[in-house]
């Protein structure tokens, strides 16, 4: 689920405790969690509803929406099978800025992050994909992800995934353009050299 930065802002202010979304399938469950730009939000509940549900006054404005007309003339942009109302809360900062940061490795973290990856790489159909993507972002910083992507034969969402899979182990930075490795991801392709 994808959320821009007002909407994410918004929640982590405790502006917003509902998301409105049309789709054909859930694409959210109770007990997630999500990262945003804005930290960490928990989805609490999902509630399904068919695509011709209309949107109440109380949840457009929980959703941040200033009336029930403009929440439904955005939900009926996009043409789906069901529309679900999402309510959610604020966890907290997002902690990937300070594991980034981390530039000093006790052999139990590089343990850890090396289980993490080899998993990671065990799950992928196309094979090991996670310690070249280190390499590959360790050489080519603020490289644009197309780029980055035509070199791995893949498209552009499948790549930015993967890199942000590593993302959230804090072991790379996204750019305004492309991406680096954060002090921890070089620390830890140092420690295993």
């Amino acid at each position: 689920m994808l959320l821009n930065r007002a909407t994410a802002e918004g929640i982590a202010g405790g502006g917003i405790s509902l998301v409105l979304r049309r789709w054909d399938v859930a694409r959210a469950k109770p007990g997630g969690t999500q990262r945003t730009m804005a930290g960490t939000i928990r989805i609490d509940a999902v509630a399904e509803h068919p695509h011709d549900y209309r949107v109440t006054e109380r949840q457009a404005r929980a959703a941040g929406y200033p009336d029930a007309a403009t929440a439904q003339a955005e939900l009926e942009r996009r043409q789906a099978k069901h529309t679900y109302l999402i309510s959610v809360s604020f966890l907290g900062a997002d902690e990937r800025p300070a594991l980034a940061a981390g530039d000093t490795l006790a052999a139990a973290d590089v343990a850890a992050i090396t289980a993490r990856l080899d998993r990671l790489d065990t799950a992928s159909e196309s094979g090991p994909w996670t310690r070249r993507y280190l390499r590959l972002v360790a050489d080519n910083e603020a490289v644009r992800a197309p780029n980055l992507a035509a070199g791995e034969g893949l498209d552009v969402p499948r790549f930015k995934r993967r890199v942000r899979r590593l993302k959230e182990l804090g072991l790379t930075i996204s750019l305004g353009v492309g991406y680096r490795l954060s002090p921890r991801g070089r620390a830890f392709l140092e420690a295993t050299r």
